[in-house]
């Protein structure tokens, strides 16, 4: 009978069966979100929907497409965190272009908080896509326009915020993953997402979205656990694909022209009488200075010409690259990543995925080693710590006097 523990029902229902996609649990959650009485409920129960389904995550944009233009604001705003919680970093695939036109609907809905999660959710579906991505260029203009304006709803603008930092999280060197590349659920990723779920109640949980991130890098190292400058991967596909995005450049300020101002009849009359006679004084000069200017021209034309070989004209996109250590290798880009096992370095276990920590043998350990060493952080307790707050002694008693004062 009482909504928080029903509340509670529906994010035991979806941890506890986080990933496994089981119809029973997707059945009760759908079941809840469609019946329930309370708001928070019917908004817990289609959120869940996105833990459980995060394997399969091309099963819920069908699931959640009719609760996403529900009537009730609560479940519209639910069935948004549940397709950027389960489709984070996706938005290459089918499944993620259809969470994405879904939620472009929600980014002009009528209600500020749907709109709020709208931009949120897309942000996690199009975390480290590249510029060359179709729907990457629109999003960033629309939440830069929403930035910009001088009344938006705060709820509105605070979702563009954290979308901006989402598309660039950890210096876009990282995403959003529940599970580890070996495919086990990630419990404290997990954990991280329901906690940052409950920012509805509490804004200071938004930072446990951080538990959730993953570094998506390729880093070798050596039987010391130092970085091998000399060990490369093969991409075969264009670097334009996988590449980071543009850096933002800042405007130039235009300068303003003078405008003209209005001149009498009797000025300009006065003016001409004027320019007549300077042009009568100085033809001679005149026609020196055109001999001089079409030398100039000349010149310069010459030196034009010589200009133009020198200017580098821009080939075709090259078909694959190599990748140096470390490198950032983003889990789509995986697919089209190998090993080449004819250079010094190579993997220990030669079927290991190109991602994360690789292992690497030396085959001419006699030779000099060109390595990068890995600063270890240090815990000497030298850094400057704040203050341990005051003893303090609380009691219930303390705080009834505190509500009734």
């Amino acid at each position: 009978r009482d909504a928080i523990i029903r509340y509670g029902a529906m994010y035991t229902i979806g941890l506890a069966y986080a990933g496994t996609g089981a119809n029973g649990a997707v059945r009760r959650l759908l079941h809840v979100a469609v019946s329930d009485v309370s708001d928070d409920v019917r908004r817990a129960a289609v959120t869940n929907l996105g833990f459980v389904l995060f394997r399969q995550a091309e099963r819920l944009p069908p699931l959640v497409a009719l609760l996403a233009e529900s009537y009730n604001p609560h479940v519209r705003y639910g069935a948004a965190l549940a397709l950027g919680i389960a489709l984070a970093g996706q938005a290459a695939t089918e499944a993620g272009a259809t969470a994405l036109s879904m939620l472009s609907a929600m980014h002009d809905d009528t209600v500020d908080f749907v709109r709020q999660g709208a931009l949120i959710s897309s942000a996690l579906v199009l975390m480290q896509q590249p510029d060359v991505f179709p729907a990457i260029k629109p999003f960033r203009e629309k939440i830069a326009g929403i930035l910009k304006e001088k009344h938006p709803s705060t709820m509105t603008k605070m979702g563009a915020v954290l979308a901006h930092g989402l598309l660039d999280a950890g210096g876009r060197n990282v995403t959003l993953s529940l599970s580890s590349r070996a495919g086990f659920t990630k419990a404290s990723a997990v954990v991280g997402v329901a906690l940052w779920a409950q920012h509805w109640y509490w804004y200071p949980l938004q930072h446990m979205l951080g538990l959730s991130f993953s570094p998506t890098a390729l880093i070798g190292l050596n039987k010391d656990f130092k970085m091998p400058t000399q060990f490369t991967a093969h991409c075969a596909t264009k670097p334009s694909k996988f590449a980071y995005p543009k850096m933002t450049e800042a405007k130039k300020e235009e300068k303003k022209e003078r405008v003209e101002t209005v001149k009498l009849s009797t000025t300009a009359k006065a003016q001409a009488r004027a320019a007549k006679k300077e042009k009568d004084e100085k033809k001679d000069d005149d026609v020196m200075d055109a001999d001089e200017g079409e030398e100039k021209k000349i010149e310069g034309g010459e030196e034009k010409k010589e200009e133009e070989p020198e200017k580098k004209k821009k080939g075709p996109e090259p078909l694959s690259f190599k990748l140096s250590n470390p490198s950032r290798v983003t889990p789509e880009q995986v697919q089209y990543v190998s090993f080449d096992m004819n250079q010094r370095y190579t993997p220990i276990n030669p079927r290991s995925k190109p991602a994360g920590i690789v292992i690497l043998m030396d085959k001419t350990p006699d030779e000099p080693e060109d390595v990068t060493a890995v600063e270890v952080p240090t815990n000497d307790g030298n850094e400057d710590e704040a203050d341990a707050p005051e003893p303090f002694e609380w009691s219930p008693a303390m705080q009834a006097a505190g509500a009734s004062a």
